[in-house]
């Protein structure tokens, strides 16, 4: 791992989504690798916290901009003229997918259509287009979904990602196939690590509800979920990037890539919930509801066969290890005294030294 980061050191990066959750991570750990990281994303939230919490703001060159908004991000593009692109900005909550579907589906899609169209007009040699596991048709027959598995989606979330993997497919055999352009998407599981507090997504849900002492809510209590630390997919995002810029990928490989943790580490959210709290060393009671309101696969798993026999990445991390991590990061952030950008960089090396 340490000789693909050292590939990176002085290259110009783009981030889409570097505000966000794992694309402020990925920011980071490039930053820290000596690439000179543009990133381009949404002010940060209320409640997003990874991104101020690591001074990404004076790490990076960072633009505020929508990647809804073709011109701005296409004349961005064609400005700063980065050696390769990872593409993570996205809506990426799925309870509220359904409250707004419109914004959804614009940002999931014709956002990144932009990034897309941006590459192919820019002529950018390298693109590393991140959707998500859900892109997938789930019948929740507990398959084990491999690269070229149908898409689908049976939610407005699902929907929007398996439509962003077919305009890829589109552009993929329409320009950059032909151009020998080095472009791939990948697709995660569900991804966990400190520094995420948005509403409706499992681990942030935990630890507001620890520090309220107020009842945790879940949708689906029984749902199972490849459960991954945010470091896992990023790495494999990385080693693939390098493998796109040095042009060491066979041709006849399909461009898509699956990024999933340990069998083992497919749990049931009530699992998850249970661990966190005791991982948390707390005595106090935590109510359980079950408020399912939205339609969710209850089987989720990714086949990482690809990813282990043509990139040698492999998963590092045991589900204990991600869970005392995460747990690490959080109860740090808490203290308030502590150095995040050293607590980060910290758990950053540990994973690599794995």
């Amino acid at each position: 791992m340490k000789n693909i980061l050292n590939k990176y050191k002085g290259v110009k990066v783009l981030v889409t989504g570097s505000t966000g959750f794992k694309g402020a991570w990925l920011s980071f750990w490039l930053n820290l690798a000596g690439a000179k990281v543009i990133g381009v994303g949404l002010k940060p939230e209320k409640g997003s916290i990874i991104f101020t919490s690591l001074k990404l703001k004076k790490k990076i060159e960072q633009f505020y901009l929508d990647i809804d908004d073709f011109k701005k991000i296409n004349n961005l593009i064609k400005k700063k003229k980065p050696k390769i692109i990872f593409h993570l900005a996205a809506q990426s909550i799925v309870s509220e997918s359904f409250k707004n579907p419109l914004r959804t589906f614009s940002s999931n899609i014709s956002g990144s259509i932009n990034i897309l169209e941006s590459c192919r007009l820019n002529k950018i040699s390298n693109l590393v287009y991140i959707t998500s596991d859900k892109c997938y048709l789930n019948l929740d027959k507990g398959k084990n979904f491999k690269e070229n598995d149908r898409l689908g989606g049976s939610d407005n979330y699902s929907a929007s990602k398996a439509c962003a993997e077919i305009v890829f497919n589109s552009y993929f055999h329409s320009y950059f196939k032909k151009k020998h352009l080095s472009v791939a998407s990948t697709r995660a599981g569900n991804v966990i690590g400190g520094g995420d507090l948005k509403i409706n997504r499992i681990v942030p849900d935990i630890f507001r509800s620890i520090k309220s002492n107020k009842s945790l809510i879940l949708r689906n209590p029984n749902s199972t979920r490849p459960w991954q630390h945010v470091l896992e997919p990023l790495s494999g995002y990385i080693i693939l990037g390098e493998k796109l810029m040095s042009k060491k990928l066979s041709s006849h490989l399909t461009p898509n890539w699956n990024f999933g943790p340990k069998p083992k580490n497919s749990k049931k959210v009530i699992f998850i919930v249970k661990n966190f709290i005791k991982s948390w060393n707390i005595s106090k009671k935590i109510i359980i509801k079950n408020k399912n309101q939205y339609h969710e696969s209850k089987l989720l798993s990714l086949d990482i066969n690809k990813s282990g026999k043509e990139l040698k990445w492999r998963p590092k991390l045991t589900l204990p290890q991600t869970i005392k991590l995460t747990c690490d990061w959080y109860k740090k952030y808490y203290l308030k005294k502590s150095n995040m950008e050293k607590i980060t960089e910290e758990q950053i090396k540990y994973y690599i030294s794995k």
